[in-house]
Parts: C-alpha cells; sequence; structure tokens
C-alpha cells in the first residue's frame, strides 16, 4: 500500500466558470489558472501521484505548455491513471475536502464523488468528497480563493 497527499489551491475570479470534480457549478466566480483550474480534481491528482511516486501534476502537466489551457481536470485525471496503471497500482480510496467559504457544495457533492470514481475506474464508495468553510478566516473564509486537500491510498497490483 502507498498514502499520498494532495493540496491545491487557486484564486475566484469573475471571469471563469466554477468547476469541482467536474461539476459546472452556477456561480458569479470561477476559479483562475491554466487549465479548468479544478481545484479539486487537482488535489485528488496530486495525491495520487505522491502516493505513486511520480512527482506532482506541475511536473506531468505544466503551465507553460499551451495543450493544457483550459484542459478539463478530469481529462488530466485520466492521464494520470493511465501512470499510475503502466506503474503497477491501482486505488484503493480517495478522501478529499473543499474548502470554500461561498457558494454552498453540499447538492453538488454526490455528482463531484461520481465523477472521480469513474475516472479512477472504483466503486463510488471508494471516494469521499466533503466540503467545509473556514468561518471566514484566511484567504479561503475570505471568498478569495479555494483550497483543497486529498488523501490517497494506492495499492500495488
Amino acid at each position: 500500500m502507498r498514502i499520498g497527499h494532495g493540496y491545491d489551491v487557486h484564486r475566484l475570479t469573475p471571469e471563469r466558470k466554477l468547476i469541482l470534480g467536474g461539476v459546472d457549478i452556477p456561480w458569479q466566480l470561477g476559479l483562475l489558472g491554466h487549465s479548468d483550474a479544478d481545484v479539486l480534481t487537482h488535489a485528488v491528482m496530486d495525491a495520487l501521484l505522491g502516493a505513486a511516486g511520480l512527482g506532482d501534476i506541475g511536473g506531468a502537466f505544466p503551465d507553460t505548455d499551451p495543450a493544457y489551457a483550459g484542459a478539463s481536470s478530469l481529462l488530466l485525471l485520466e492521464r494520470v491513471m493511465e501512470k499510475l496503471g503502466a506503474a503497477g497500482f491501482q486505488v484503493g480510496n480517495v478522501d478529499a475536502t473543499i474548502l470554500a467559504q461561498r457558494p454552498k457544495l453540499a447538492p453538488y457533492l454526490p455528482q463531484m464523488r461520481d465523477n472521480l470514481a469513474g475516472v479512477m475506474a472504483v466503486p463510488p464508495g471508494r471516494v469521499n468528497v466533503k466540503a467545509t468553510t473556514e468561518e471566514g478566516l484566511g484567504f479561503t473564509g475570505a471568498g478569495e480563493g479555494m483550497a483543497a486537500h486529498a488523501v490517497a491510498l494506492l495499492l500495488e497490483r
């Protein structure tokens, strides 16, 4: 078994869509980044890559490469899964937390979980996605950005 932790953060901006776990969430602000800036999926990818000892998403998908401009993070997760398979790993489970003051994310969490589980080819019960506020503290609490943490367990095949 191998365990990895992932963390990602993106600034909120009015010029972008808010996409988390592949779900397009209607809101007046979105996350700024080179790809779709899906902070949840980015944290999950970093946890998976870290558990496998395969670096991080910055190395795998550099923001200097125009090929990843506006890219769907779920498609990037598919590529991460290919790398894990080639290295002899499969996902055991993933647990992730989104840190966001607004909007309320509870209605969207089941679809985020299902999207991630589908790409990782695991039953939804092996993926947990939750959200929390930071009680108005820090940059997430002030509504300046969002962050996500993820922990992944990989199994060797």
